[in-house]
């Protein structure tokens, strides 16, 4: 079955890999095919609307307390699925899997490991835009190279005297 959009957010907002979210899809399980992706829809259209905590609290079943945190989530989850290129998404979405990492402690083997996993994860989510797409991870090269270029300020010298 193909993804839409609010699959994609969905599986963004509930971090779910996006062939996981999909093989999910379309085989009679109402949490992927329609609980989920409307959670997604209520949170896009309280976003576009303005509404308040207690309106979002009051059209779902989210708790008031964690509203915030699904708005923020939310938020992400958007500027990865709607960027301008499966390359931006890619660089969004290890962005935040990287900022995530820091933020919980990147202090030992086991947190760099797990982060290991994650950047995995959205080289995974990469491969089924590009699938579903039909689009070859070349045409996308020269665009995450110029990003490497752009961001890192770091010139590595190899001496191996």
């Amino acid at each position: 079955m193909r993804m839409k959009r609010i699959h994609f957010l969905a599986a963004e907002l509930f971090s779910y890999s996006y062939d996981n979210y999909k093989d999910h899809l379309g085989i009679g399980n109402a949490r992927f095919d329609k609980l989920m992706p409307e959670d997604a829809a209520l949170l896009e259209q309280a976003e576009k609307e303005g509404w308040t905590d207690e309106e979002i609290a009051a059209e779902s079943d989210f708790k008031l307390d964690d509203i915030p945190r699904w708005r923020e989530k939310f938020r992400e989850a958007l500027a990865i699925v709607d960027a301008k290129s499966p390359a931006q998404s890619f660089l969004r979405g290890i962005q935040s899997s990287v900022e995530y990492a820091v933020k919980e402690g990147l202090d030992d083997k086991k947190s760099i490991e797990n982060l290991v996993g994650q950047i995995c994860y959205r080289a995974a989510d990469l491969s089924c835009i590009l699938k579903q797409n039909n689009e070859p991870l070349s045409k996308y090269s020269k665009e995450l190279r110029s990003r490497a270029d752009e961001i890192s300020d770091i010139d590595h010298e190899f001496n191996f005297e």
